[in-house]
Formats: C-alpha cells, sequence, structure tokens
C-alpha cells in the first residue's frame, strides 16, 4: 500500500506554491494555515490557483489535505469577544477551504479558561453548529488535546460531546495527534489497540480522518504537548511505525509537525515510507 504523507507548509505564494513545496520534501498531501496562525488576517483567495491546485493534486495523486485552523481561534474563550472572534475566522475558513473542495479544516477545540468543560463544550458546539451545515464539502475535524492548562479536547470523551451535541453529523470529524494522545495519557507506545478500540467505543473509528505523526519529548500523560522529531522523543520510532501500519490507520493522510526544517522532513517522510508494509 501507498501512505499520504506530508508536513504543514507555508501559504505564502498561494495553492500552487504550497502544492510545490509539498512534493519538494517527497509528500503527496500537506497542511497550511488558513490564515496567520497567530492573528486573524487573511490573503486573498486566487480561485484559478485554487484550481491549479487541485489539477497538481491529481496529477500527483495527493491525499486529502490538513488544514489548520490558526491557534488565536478560542470558541470557547470567556470573553464574549473573542468568541465572536473565533466564530467570524470559522465561518470565513469554511468558506475558503470550498475553493479546493472535499479536503480537512482541522482546529483545536479550545480552552475553556476557567469556565469548566461542560459549559465549554456547550459553546464549542454551537459554534460549530453553524458552519458544519449539509451541503459544504468541507469536513471540519476536532484535534486531540494534551491537556495542557484548561485545554478541551483531552480525553476523547470530551470529543465525542461535542459531537453529541451536533447529532453527529457527517461534517465533523477527528484528527488523531500522537504527541498529544501520548501526552494526554493514552498509552499508543504499549496498548496501540487498546486505545483505538477506546476511541472507536466511544467515538467510532470511522470517524477518524487524519493523523498528526509526531514523536514527544515528554513521558506519558505529561499534558505539556512538546513535539520531537520521529525517533528522538519517548514516543519511539517502533510505536510510530506501529501506528502508520496499523489497520485502522493507514489509509489516512499523516501530517508531521516535527521540529525540522525542509531537509529534516524530506528525511522524516522518506523514513515512514520505508516503514510502510
Amino acid at each position: 500500500m501507498g501512505i499520504y504523507i506530508g508536513n504543514h507548509v507555508s501559504s505564502s505564494g498561494g495553492f500552487v506554491a504550497m502544492g510545490k513545496r509539498a512534493l519538494a520534501v517527497g509528500g503527496n498531501t500537506f497542511a497550511f494555515f488558513t490564515r496567520n496562525p497567530r492573528g486573524g488576517s487573511a490573503a486573498a483567495i486566487d480561485p484559478e490557483d485554487a484550481k491549479g491546485l487541485i489539477a497538481l493534486m491529481k496529477e500527483h495523486n495527493f491525499g486529502k489535505l490538513v488544514a489548520h485552523a490558526p491557534y488565536t481561534m478560542n470558541l470557547c474563550s470567556d470573553k464574549e469577544d473573542i468568541r465572536t472572534f473565533a466564530r467570524n475566522m470559522l465561518a470565513d475558513d469554511i468558506k475558503r477551504m470550498e475553493y479546493i473542495p472535499g479536503n480537512y479544516y482541522n482546529l483545536h477545540p479550545g480552552s475553556h479558561v476557567g469556565q469548566g468543560e461542560e459549559a465549554a463544550i456547550t459553546l464549542i458546539a454551537d459554534a460549530l453548529k453553524e458552519v458544519a451545515v449539509p451541503g459544504i464539502s468541507t469536513t471540519v475535524l476536532l484535534e486531540t488535546m494534551a491537556g495542557k492548562g484548561s485545554e478541551v479536547g483531552k480525553t476523547f470523551e470530551e470529543l465525542a460531546q461535542i459531537m453529541d451535541i451536533l447529532g453527529n453529523p457527517k461534517e465533523i470529524g477527528v484528527c488523531l495527534d500522537t504527541c498529544h494522545v501520548w501526552d494526554g495519557g493514552y498509552d499508543i507506545v504499549n496498548d496501540l489497540d487498546g486505545v483505538l478500540k477506546r476511541f472507536d467505543d466511544v467515538i467510532g473509528l470511522e470517524r477518524l480522518f487524519a493523523v498528526h505523526i509526531n514523536d514527544s519529548k515528554n513521558v506519558l500523560a505529561a499534558h505539556k504537548d512538546r513535539h520531537e522529531k520521529i525517533g528522538d522523543g519517548n514516543i519511539g520510532a517502533e510505536a510510530l511505525k506501529r501506528i502508520v501500519n496499523h489497520p485502522a490507520l493507514k489509509d489516512k493522510p499523516f501530517i508531521l509537525e516535527t521540529p525540522c526544517d525542509d531537509e529534516g522532513y524530506k528525511r522524516e517522510i522518506s523514513l515512514i515510507r520505508g516503514w510502510v508494509k
């Protein structure tokens, strides 16, 4: 079998430029920030450039792309103006994603900053209800989180609650981040099958659409979220190799978010391709 593997690429230069950067490091998928990851500004979209990327992806047999929402998007902030800012960004991003239809839009669910998980889950679901409507081709993915601070999404149950409130529409799914679930307390090194069974029991593996494949600088359940290069962390190469070859995961797009430059990503992509059975 093949593997859809890529990394985060800069959005500067437009869609076709991003696709070419992914190809240059050996990728056949990639992630990109829809706008400034630390702010709210977004470059105008050239529809012809978007069509160019679609053609490039078809020519090179790309898998689904996994776009990433900006870090400033907090749908469950305790401040109404921040929630409004986040909802406006979310709505605009979904419209922008429709220029490259059929791909994934990944977001961190948010941080409750003292309100508690239950209140936050309701706020997140209310925001998603406005955009995850029948007819959109984009699938919105909730990312599994490490549990740093007041992050929502550190357990599969929290993600399931959000999806349950929404009625589990087909437009909502999950992106599993290996560093985050490890830091969150899920032992993917010694009990990968058990972790995936838990995911299936709570959410359903049919709702898992993408994987962020990262090693971790931290020990299990550290709740710190510090990514490491493949094989250099506490998850380790052998466990990550089992992940990319697992029957429940092997057809998903895998996105690297490791602390590498382009040459490092090229090496990691080549390494992971070599693991595939």
